[in-house]
């Protein structure tokens, strides 16, 4: 009775822990953004080896030298103003890259009106996330 009693004490400790089950793997946002909108140029290891730039006769920059080729600091802001792209800036010429930020804006809206929501947080969560993910891409 006294060994029950203590499987059943470690089993329960095991599941307030989390340790007696296995947790779903957390789906990574920024690498399912990045999958999904943006390998089909860039590639799947960012590195511009992308199936649709090359039959489009493209050349992507490399997504793991942006530290390097900015002086070992990751341009976090200016990536999350080229990928949103809803604000134009002069400096950055024509835009040949979809504009995400749209199309985020778009997606955040729901399919029923009748619950409140912040559709620009839905933006910027997901632009943050695939910034996140250009961040670990970034070569050592």
């Amino acid at each position: 009775m006294k060994r029950i009693a203590i499987a059943a004490a470690g089993t329960a400790l095991l599941f307030a822990l989390g340790l007696g089950h296995a947790q779903p793997p957390r789906p990574d946002l920024g690498k399912f953004e990045y999958e999904s909108n943006c390998a089909s140029c860039h590639g799947l290891s960012g590195k511009g080896d992308g199936g649709f730039a090359k039959w489009a006769g493209l050349r992507m920059p490399d997504l793991t030298q942006l530290s390097a080729r900015n002086g070992g600091v990751f341009p976090a802001q200016r990536l999350y103003d080229v990928i949103d792209g809803r604000a134009m800036v002069a400096a950055h010429g024509d835009r040949e890259m979809p504009i995400w930020g749209v199309d985020y804006t778009l997606k955040a809206r729901p399919a029923y009106d009748d619950y409140r929501h912040d559709p620009e947080f839905f933006v910027q969560s997901r632009i943050m996330a695939l910034v996140n993910h250009l961040y670990s891409l970034q070569a050592k």
